[in-house]
């Protein structure tokens, strides 16, 4: 009887306070099988960088990339983090120095060629012989995407025209899904040839996995917080005999000596490789989530002239602290550390007024929101650029609203993927100003007024 060892991450966000643990975990584990003569095999199922982190921030996810190398990584695929989230250059060159395989069947270059870095799936042979097919899936932001110089497909069809030839040239066939836990529950009823589903992208946590017919699906959850396990005993005809799996809380992992310098030495090198003064200020500007403030301000200003739009709303929740003096790049992530980029749609002044009206309300303010990029805790109040209230009349650009006359509305991306306004945006065409993040857009602003 084989017994291979799989064990996977997902979605840790640069959440690098649970790296040092991880990694120890890791080569542990490792070594243990090595010397045991057993097979084991290590992936990441996206969403490993994060640009709230300083350190990604500074090195782009480079630095994120050597952090893989150091454990030996097997493979991985991409998370919308990596894929959305870095302009093209640097998304291209992203992994140009990884010592493991990137698998996503699904994402391309303009073209329809795959770039250099990318595979669709390999075959992956273990020393007894056992051959085991891996294949990877990244969610569908194809908007997204092809807005940064890229092409996805639709995954589902590409795993359609994959699979076949995979289960035909492997024993054993495993997915690294980047698409979250009902797409995963859905591809394991119609494809009950995959063997195992390493999960990701819905954050969802599966402590011993889930069987969906033959096929069991893990999941590690977020932020490093869990390293999952699944061990497969294989028999003599090379097929599985059992399969199960186990995630580890990090928590219960031996501490690592020096963890707290580790972990900090991440944010230090970030912050001076971000020190660099963007401008100076001759006045502080304060950040209220709750308050119309010069800072919230200057930002919906710059997010109404970055997109040309006729107007504009933020949520003041997005400043997460004051600027004052000497502004570094770090000071403007810290900030605002969301990945979040600016949007406009198209509205007709009743639908415009609608929103602007929803956007008023208490309770929304007080929401708190995560995800969706989000990096801060509640949502806060609205502000607004191009748009004046004046004795119960609304003013677009100093002209009263016209119910049928079409607006341009600029805002942050993450109304147009969240229920926030009773589907009127999620409805409209929108399009989406990338790759530039709320804080580049407050930087430009704050570079043009020194």
């Amino acid at each position: 009887m084989e017994k291979i060892y799989l064990y996977h991450t997902n979605d840790l966000h640069s959440h690098l306070e649970n790296w040092p643990r991880i990694k120890q975990f890791l080569q542990k584990q490792q070594k243990l099988h090595h010397e045991s003569g057993e097979d084991s095999f290590l992936f990441d199922i996206g969403d490993f960088i994060d640009r709230w982190h300083p350190y990604t921030e500074a090195t782009m996810g480079i630095g994120n990339i050597a952090l893989l190398n150091e454990c030996r990584y097997t493979a991985v695929t991409i998370g919308n983090n990596e894929g959305v989230n870095l302009p093209h250059d640097d998304l291209d060159k992203l992994y140009e120095h990884a010592d493991f395989d990137v698998l996503v069947a699904n994402f391309f270059n303009k073209d329809g060629s795959y770039p250099d870095w990318v595979k669709p799936y390999k075959i992956y042979q273990t020393p007894t012989g056992t051959k085991i097919g891996v294949l990877g899936l990244t969610a569908m932001f194809a908007q997204l995407y092809d807005q940064l110089g890229w092409k996805l497909t639709e995954p589902i069809e590409e795993l359609k025209q994959w699979v076949k030839q995979l289960n035909q040239e492997s024993d054993l066939v495993i997915l690294l899904s980047h698409l979250g836990l009902r797409d995963d529950e859905r591809i394991a009823a119609e494809f009950p040839e995959i063997d195992v589903i390493l999960g990701a992208h819905t954050h969802h946590v599966l402590e011993t996995g889930e069987m969906v017919g033959d096929t069991l699906i893990g999941a590690a959850g977020k932020y490093g917080y869990y390293v999952g396990q699944v061990i497969l005993e294989i028999n003599d005809q090379r097929t599985i005999s059992s399969k199960s799996a186990l995630l580890f809380n990090v928590n219960d992992l031996p501490p690592v000596k020096n963890e707290e310098r580790e972990i900090q030495l991440f944010f230090d090198k970030g912050k001076e490789l971000l020190s660099q003064t963007i401008t100076t200020l001759q006045r502080t500007l304060v950040a209220d989530p709750f308050k119309e403030t010069d800072l919230a301000m200057l930002l919906c200003r710059a997010v109404k002239e970055w997109c040309q739009a006729d107007c504009a709303m933020i949520n003041a929740g997005l400043l997460l602290g004051p600027l004052a003096g000497d502004v570094t790049k770090y000071d403007l992530l810290t900030i605002c550390p969301h990945p979040i980029n600016p949007c406009v749609v198209e509205l007709t002044g009743e639908e415009l007024i609608a929103v602007i009206e929803e956007s008023m309300d208490e309770t929304l303010h007080h929401r708190h929101i995560k995800g969706l990029g989000f990096r801060g805790d509640k949502l806060g109040i609205f502000v607004y650029d191009g748009v004046e209230f004046v004795e119960g009349r609304v003013l677009i650009g100093g002209r009263e609203l016209a119910p049928e006359k079409t607006y341009t509305l600029a805002l942050p991306d993450m109304f147009t993927f969240g229920h926030f306004f009773k589907r009127v945006i999620l409805q409209k065409a929108k399009n989406y100003f990338l790759p530039e993040f709320m804080r580049d857009l407050l930087k430009w602003k704050l570079q043009s007024m020194s």
